[in-house]
């Protein structure tokens, strides 16, 4: 997020994470040197129950190698949190989301896309697309978790695109 904000001062970026230790570090490196990002914000809350300041505000939503509660909504499996990150969209926003699930992780594969595209429906999105991401797109997201993961050289990586209706 910081690097997306930092290359569109004009665009506000909102992260939002349960864990308020992330947050914090997210916040400090928000400030390079002496110049800080302004564009960049942060709300310490869950995804289930995102702050009702945030509701319908992001014009897009991307989510990077989520894990946990935020894995299991965006594969379909928790509806109160796939219904908390609809609440984030305004209509006609789009989504990009890019996650990474293998069996030691503990979950079950990546449903098929018409399983997928049903619970996303549930809760007024649509599932665009859903395909296998690039190398590129990995890469492009910047996210130091993928490069941790080994996501999309070890670890097959797969990309939604959503839109709120």
């Amino acid at each position: 997020m910081l690097t997306a904000a930092a290359r569109q001062p004009d665009t506000l970026f909102v992260g939002v994470d349960a864990n308020a230790a992330a947050m914090a570090d997210s916040s400090r490196r928000a400030w390079r040197g002496r110049t800080a990002l302004p564009n960049a914000l942060f709300a310490v809350a869950a995804e289930e129950r995102p702050p009702a300041e945030l509701h319908g505000l992001a014009g897009s939503l991307t989510v990077n190698f989520p894990w946990g509660s935020l894995l299991r909504g965006l594969v379909g499996d928790e509806d109160a949190v796939l219904a908390g990150v609809a609440r984030l969209m305004a209509p006609g926003a789009e989504g990009v989301v890019l996650l990474s699930v293998v069996p030691r992780d503990g979950m079950p594969p990546v449903p098929a896309r018409g399983s997928l595209g049903l619970a996303y429906e549930r809760h007024g999105l649509e599932l665009v697309e859903m395909r296998p991401a690039t190398t590129e797109e990995v890469a492009e997201s910047g996210s130091s978790w993928a490069k941790r993961l080994r996501a999309g050289r070890d670890r097959p990586v797969t990309l939604l695109r959503l839109r709120a209706a």
